[in-house]
């Protein structure tokens, strides 16, 4: 219900105000979900690693590198995520400038014939005249409760919730062309390797058929060969085949045609890992922009019931004009023509059926939901991050024991190589001694590309080298 009232003594006003307060109550506030704390998840105090904002460079690799920029300059997920801030910053300037005093200025120049039989009497019944208003609007909607304040601090809020949505979805996007790129360096790799073992399998093939021909082997021997090579055969072309897949894959999150990096070759050995932290520390709850995007949902929730508890106390807006109404165009400038009033309004909750006790019962629940969110944000932050440390750790002594195998089959195929210089075995006996081989280097090229890929997942569990700049933006 709003009251519209004459024009008060101005010291009436706070007295009324001060009466109707208790008009209406939303009870006490007690808050039922608590955010979580660092030192709840035994986070060490310790700075963790300061990350750089372009961290991809530390893997070494200019094409990489080329590739990150072109993704971050012409992805439409990176235009999306910076045009929904874009709209959060304009939304928050309504909110600001709702406690402000608002002026406007307008001209109404109306030519009618007003009926003969109507409101006015003669002469201006049934005859043409000018209907002409110049005049000035002033309005102020005084914050008595704070209700603009909060409204300013919520759009504030979601503000820059939406700037750090749109770090994260650059620190999803880098990370997800690194990890791209690694895989494709894995599959150039894989099919260097594939086509040695094919090769290997060819040379098989052609002495066992030069051994059928002398009479020293059968089709018994032959025929197994014939089999590894078609195998051999299927596994490069299916290499071939994720090569392009995955090439396609990262043409599309650089913003390119699919055949654009038709001639990418990346190599694992041009990509170099570097010294990552061994513990997780507390300041990782600023770094991670999905966890900074959550703690300003929260406190932009916490704003909104602080608004919707404002609903129930008065509100009063003044209105004010001054100008000039006149029949005919000539006599609008004339001083009996001004015209001027001032309306105070008052809106005042008396009974609503329970809606205002609905409704600030429902942003107390958007505030619990958010917070719940934020927790459950966190929890995946800190196992994301003590994931790729654990299996940082685990693929070092991984790769440490691929390597000794590797060194070990590597050692034993020389040794065979001296033997059949020797002359003391057949080719035969290096070729398979050589399949040992290719099966280690195939298993120590599968945990090199892991422990890049790990490296990758580390960074973007870190947070990119992203900053919470808006700490100390001024409202």
């Amino acid at each position: 219900m709003t009251l519209f009232l004459k024009p008060l003594t101005p010291w009436l006003w706070p007295g009324l105000l001060c009466t109707l307060v208790g008009c209406g109550t939303p009870g006490i506030d007690v808050p039922s979900q608590q955010t979580t704390r660092a030192q709840d998840l035994r986070l060490s105090e310790a700075p963790s690693l300061a990350l750089p904002a372009q961290w991809w460079q530390s893997l070494g690799d200019p094409a990489l590198d080329a590739l990150v920029t072109t993704a971050l300059q012409g992805s439409p997920s990176m235009a999306t995520a910076q045009l929904r801030w874009q709209r959060m910053q304009a939304l928050s300037g309504v909110a600001r400038a709702a406690s402000s005093v608002q002026t406007s200025a307008g001209a109404d120049l109306t030519r009618q014939r007003f009926s003969a039989n109507g409101l006015y009497p003669r002469p201006i019944a049934g005859n043409i005249w000018d209907n002409d208003t110049v005049q000035a609007n002033l309005s102020w909607s005084p914050d008595f409760w704070g209700q603009h304040a909060a409204e300013f601090a919520a759009a504030w809020g979601q503000t820059r919730a939406a700037q750090a949505d749109a770090a994260l979805a650059r620190t999803l996007l880098d990370s997800q062309v690194c990890k791209t790129y690694i895989t494709l360096a894995r599959l150039w790799a894989q099919r260097d390797l594939a086509q040695r073992s094919l090769t290997q399998k060819q040379t098989i093939h052609t002495l066992i058929t030069a051994r059928q021909s002398a009479g020293l082997d059968t089709s018994w021997e032959r025929n197994p060969a014939e089999i590894n090579i078609a195998e051999a055969q299927a596994q490069w072309e299916a290499l071939q085949e994720q090569i392009m897949l995955v090439r396609h894959q990262l043409a599309a999150l650089t913003g390119q045609a699919p055949q654009a990096l038709d001639a990418l070759q990346p190599k694992l050995t041009s990509l170099r890992l570097q010294a990552l932290p061994a513990q997780l520390s507390a300041d990782l709850l600023g770094r991670r922009p999905e966890v900074v995007a959550s703690r300003w949902r929260v406190e932009a929730a916490s704003q909104d019931v602080a608004v919707a508890r404002t609903q129930f106390y008065p509100n009063l807006n003044l209105s004010a004009f001054v100008g000039f109404n006149a029949l005919g165009l000539s006599h609008l400038l004339d001083a009996g023509s001004q015209q001027v009033g001032i309306t105070p309004a008052l809106r005042l909750p008396l009974f609503d059926g329970g809606r205002l006790q609905s409704q600030y019962a429902t942003r107390q629940s958007e505030r619990d939901l958010a917070v719940a969110q934020y927790n459950q944000t966190v929890l995946d932050a800190v196992r994301e991050t003590a994931d790729a440390i654990g299996t940082t750790q685990s693929l070092h002594k991984q790769m440490q024991t691929q390597a000794s195998a590797l060194h070990t089959a590597e050692h034993q195929y020389a040794l065979v190589q001296q033997r059949f210089d020797a002359g003391l075995v057949n080719a035969l006996t290096v070729l398979a001694t050589q399949n040992a081989v290719l099966a280690q280097e195939r298993l120590y090229i599968d945990l090199q590309a892991r422990q890049l890929d790990n490296q990758v997942q580390l960074m973007k569990a870190l947070g990119g080298g992203w900053q919470d700049a808006t700490a100390t933006t001024d409202q």
